[in-house]
């Protein structure tokens, strides 16, 4: 079941300077930490003068939707799937 929702969490990310790539490792939601096994669909897009990076990525028991706010560094979860 997907649920679209829209809250601030904290991502645990890698940044590689020679290729320019984020890579979300892990996150943590409602007291909960999702170690991300897989990463699946990145795009950018831009509202005004910011960049958002969108991250679509899978945990052992669910799939996540998350979305970075380059102003003000701050991740947000978007939508949540548990698969069901």
């Amino acid at each position: 079941m997907s649920l679209k929702i829209n809250t601030p969490v904290a991502v645990v990310f890698n940044s590689d300077p020679y290729t320019k790539q984020l890579i979300p490792l892990s996150l943590k939601w409602q007291s909960r930490e999702y170690q991300i096994v897989k990463l699946g669909l990145h795009h950018t897009f831009r509202q005004g003068r910011t960049l958002f990076h969108v991250f679509s990525v899978a945990a052992p028991t669910a799939f996540f939707c998350l979305v970075l706010d380059t102003d003000t560094l701050i991740w947000r979860l978007t939508e949540v799937d548990n698969g069901l």
